[in-house]
């Protein structure tokens, strides 16, 4: 099947889309604006294809629009881009299903029938079931201020996606192809007409509902079609099924719980964030008990079933219908129990209700453990198989028993995250309330002597009569709180910034005074460079305390941070350290006889770790997947992977694929000799980075001028704060908006600094063969080239010089410049170590796919260069909204932006 002819159909919805926006904007806004976006659009993509006059006339028509025409032109090419994004979301289902179809090609790399072929091939068959069947795997959804498009949108977006999927099926009558015309044109109407901003910046609670609604809207029908896949698959290969409450993936998250430098997360609020949770499930799970209600009215029962429900008539309907009622009870609550069991009618109260309104009901007949929902349901199960009717159970109530198993009572644990002075801090109000001292001038040693012997006492450590300030009764309420919503709705205590075993026992010990019974697993994350390259020594130590050797259970997780060790040392010196830390991670555990987790907490910008799921978890060091994998989905990356049904079962399906081919088939180590051009690279790519970044006086305040930093703080587009602290260097800035401001002038750089000079420097010293080799034998290095392929491919730095041209001071035009040039060495140098004509050569999807953007982010790009001008100049509140929606269609355009 040729390239050409498979994306035939692409352009052809974009050009439907496209052709449906622009009569859309015509009808609504009026011929003028029409003929103004048509002739900028015509303009654009003449000066994307190398026309200088057409490049001057476009930016001298931008710099000449009024006020009142920006907001149309910018929502036009906006809208553009988001419809490009959806046909080719689309496109990408509709190409999967096209592998499968075509014998004549072969399976689609990483799904699961090619995956079990070449297990087979290879000689791993033996172990494939074991392997397979003990995955476990956890996304863990955050809502970090990359999520830029408003719900609304996403909702008629989708429901787009879903029209062209109907404009798919074979042999549409006329009628049909008409109707979904029409339907399309009016979803493209009703998204021209609804406000593509947000008003005001979402509370922690709006960004838990968005993470419900990807589990409602899509992943709670896509994971038991997945699983029923998965099974079949593992049945063919193996002549094994998959066990009924196997959970390969699942979920958690941090919307709710990641209090890290966000005031707006409490205690109150992780505790609103987990009943809100706790009350999504229980309400999909009675719409799949009424469904099962409607389908089980048979009357043949094992003695089992009917040892519960008595001569019923319709023994599973009673059953189910009892299970409904208690269901309800959980949800809307009820009194407590009549005199022989059963819910009684008239339920009154409503208990989870009550518990989000600050109240505290009757607990009565609720389900608080999935095993109380689960063991009705696999009576169920039993009697059908016994009863003859096997093939029964194995339709809706199988997926809803994988449901539980995946899912649970809660669909998604929290996680708490909270930085390691804050538990600091509120030991040291302890100590000094007690009298004996300052936890926080204490060595090391002091600290763990300390903590080992409270964690050993029976007797309690907080006075009744202590009164913290604030900050610390906040950390010791967020202890309460995991004290009573229990290990059921919470996942991980994560610790960010940790370098010692003191932050990790500390955290064990303030969980332990506030009564908690059942603790949370305390993960340090490691951050920093110098964090990281510590983390090695920190786990040896901890390991080597008895006391908490015997209660973590043989398991340990370490989580480590993409985002600021990038931000701190550049990607390609912090891609290096994470990459020797894992190893280090890896062999003290095997050496201490534990089991280690690893966290990944990756972004969706390459700088942050981002980029294609498969390639990235079989580049990571042998041994460091071995089954096991925690790894976040931050930002716009949930609704890119999970928002459509489609989309979603593929990125499962690579999840899958990766894991166990990581754990069966794990990468040999880098050859001898490796290490050393690594280590160089990576000191080299630190010392350029850091001179420019830290060392050179003026660079902040051209970063300041260059790029919208300080505009994007004013997007409502998450509810933390774009700063930890405030302070104006790039060391308080968080990496998202560091990285987001780079991307919106399309001069990346945080991605690719710093590696152009030492892969120069080292093909200067005759390496060229070398880093060939590397690049052909090593699949980490070669995941690092070809993420800088992409980084370049997207990149452009004529367009970082419209922003300087425009806003950035004279005399810091030679630093622009300079920078510039540093771009195109990176651009020689990548190329020259892939043998590469352009970036991108060996992925012509992805290479067209930037390639058809382009003529559409360059007038906003153009644009956004005049209104920041503008805004700059007093004209704020007049154009605001205009910048807004340009900040949101460049994020579009480039994707994977934060």
């Amino acid at each position: 099947m040729s390239e050409n002819r498979s994306d035939a159909p692409l352009r052809e919805d974009i050009r439907q889309l496209g052709g449906l926006l622009g009569s859309t904007i015509h009808e609504q806004s009026g011929a003028h604006v029409y003929e103004t976006v048509e002739e900028i659009r015509g303009l654009a993509k003449s000066a994307r294809a190398g026309d200088e006059a057409a490049a001057r006339a476009l930016e001298k028509r931008l710099g000449e629009l009024p006020d009142e025409m920006i907001v149309p032109v910018v929502r036009a090419f906006s809208q553009f881009l988001n419809l490009a994004n959806i046909a080719e979301q689309h496109h990408r289902i509709r190409r999967s299903r096209a592998w499968v179809r075509d014998t004549q090609t072969g399976p689609l790399r990483g799904s699961l029938e090619e995956f079990f072929k070449r297990m087979e091939a290879s000689g791993n068959n033996d172990s494939l079931h074991e392997t397979v069947a003990s995955l476990d795997i956890e996304l863990v959804l955050t809502a970090h201020p990359t999520e830029v498009m408003r719900r609304s949108l996403l909702q008629k977006y989708n429901h787009i996606a879903e029209l062209l999927g109907d404009g798919d099926r074979l042999d549409p009558t006329p009628e049909e192809i008409e109707e979904v015309h029409q339907s399309l044109k009016r979803e493209i109407t009703a998204a021209w007409e609804t406000d593509e901003i947000r008003r005001r910046r979402p509370a922690p609670q709006d960004e838990a509902r968005w993470g419900l609604a990807v589990i409602e809207q899509t992943l709670w029908d896509v994971v038991p079609h997945f699983l029923r896949r998965l099974d079949r698959n593992l049945q063919r290969q193996t002549g094994k099924p998959l066990a009924l409450d196997a959970a390969p993936i699942h979920f958690g998250s941090w919307m709710g719980g990641d209090r890290d430098g966000n005031p707006r997360v409490t205690s109150t609020v992780t505790r609103e964030v987990c009943l809100l949770n706790r009350w999504k499930a229980v309400e999909l799970y009675e719409r799949q008990i009424n469904e099962l209600v409607e389908e089980l009215s048979l009357q043949c029962a094992s003695d089992e079933l009917r040892g519960w429900v008595g001569d019923a008539w319709e023994p599973y309907r009673t059953a189910l219908k009892a299970v409904r009622d208690r269901l309800v009870a959980t949800r809307h609550g009820s009194p407590p129990p009549p005199p022989g069991g059963g819910v009684g009618p008239g339920a009154t109260r409503h208990w989870l209700d009550a518990r989000l309104a600050g109240r505290r009901p009757t607990d009565g007949l609720i389900y608080w453990r999935t095993d109380e929902l689960r063991e009705p349901l696999m009576i169920c199960y039993r009697s059908l198989h016994e009863s003859g009717a096997g093939m029964i159970a194995e339709g809706r109530l199988k997926d809803l028993l994988r449901r539980l198993s995946v899912f649970g009572l809660t669909l998604m644990r929290v996680d708490i995250r909270q930085e390691s002075t804050r538990h600091t801090d509120a030991l040291n109000a302890l100590t000094e309330a007690l009298g004996i001292g300052s936890y926080a001038v204490w060595d090391e040693q002091e600290r763990q002597r300390f903590l080992i012997r409270e964690l050993g006492s029976r007797r309690p450590l907080i006075p009744r009569d202590f009164e913290p300030d604030e900050e610390v009764a906040e950390v010791l309420d967020t202890c309460r709180v995991i004290a009573e919503m229990g290990s059921d709705s919470l996942g991980a205590y994560v610790i960010s910034m940790a370098s010692k075993p003191s932050d990790i026992l500390g955290v064990k010990l303030l969980q332990k005074e506030v009564g908690v019974r059942s603790p949370l697993r305390v993960v340090p994350l490691f951050e920093t460079l110098t964090d990281l390259q510590g983390a090695q020594t920190c786990l040896e130590q901890l390991i080597d305390i008895d006391w908490y050797r015997e209660h973590i259970d043989g398991v340990q997780e370490v989580m480590i941070g993409y985002s600021d060790s990038g931000k701190d040392a550049s990607h390609l010196t912090a891609a290096w350290a994470l990459y020797q830390t894992q190893e280090q991670l890896v062999e003290t555990a095997r050496r201490q006889g534990i089991n280690l987790k690893l966290f990944h907490g990756r972004g969706g910008s390459i700088g942050r770790g981002g980029g294609p799921t498969h390639a990235a978890i079989l580049s990571q060091p042998p041994g460091s997947v071995d089954g096991r994998l925690r790894v976040t989905e931050q930002g716009e990356v949930i609704q890119a992977k999970f928002g459509l049904p489609g989309i979603a079962e593929r990125n499962l399906e690579l999840y899958i694929t990766a894991v166990a081919e990581a754990t069966l088939v794990p990468p040999n180590p880098p050859e001898s000799g490796w290490r050393e051009i690594m280590d160089r690279l990576a000191e080299r790519s630190c010392e350029v980075y850091r001179d420019m970044v830290r060392e050179t006086p003026e660079f902040i305040e051209y970063f300041r001028h260059a790029t919208p930093e300080h505009e994007i703080s004013h997007l409502a587009i998450g509810s933390r704060p774009a700063r930890r602290k405030p302070t104006q260097g790039v060391e308080s800035l968080r990496a998202i908006p560091w990285i987001f401001a780079w991307t919106q002038t399309r001069l990346l750089l945080p991605a690719w600094l710093g590696a152009g000079s030492a892969l120069a420097e080292s093909l200067d010293a005759g390496r060229r063969d070398t880093l060939h080799h590397m690049y052909e034998a090593w699949p980490f290095f070669r995941a690092f080239i070809d993420m800088m392929e992409m980084v370049l491919a997207k990149s452009d730095p004529a367009v970082s010089a419209w922003y300087d041209a425009r806003l950035v001071p004279q005399a810091l035009h030679g630093l622009g410049e300079g920078l510039r040039e540093r771009h195109a060495e990176t651009r020689h140098t990548v190329l020259e170590v892939s043998q590469h004509d352009e970036p991108l050569d060996d992925a012509p999807v992805v290479q067209r796919s930037v390639g058809l953007r382009n003529p559409y982010v360059d007038p906003l790009n153009l644009l956004q260069v005049e209104l920041l001008d503008r805004v700059r100049h007093g004209h704020e509140e007049d154009l605001r909204d205009a910048l807004m929606i340009c900040i949101n269609g460049i994020a579009a355009g480039m994707r994977n932006t934060g």
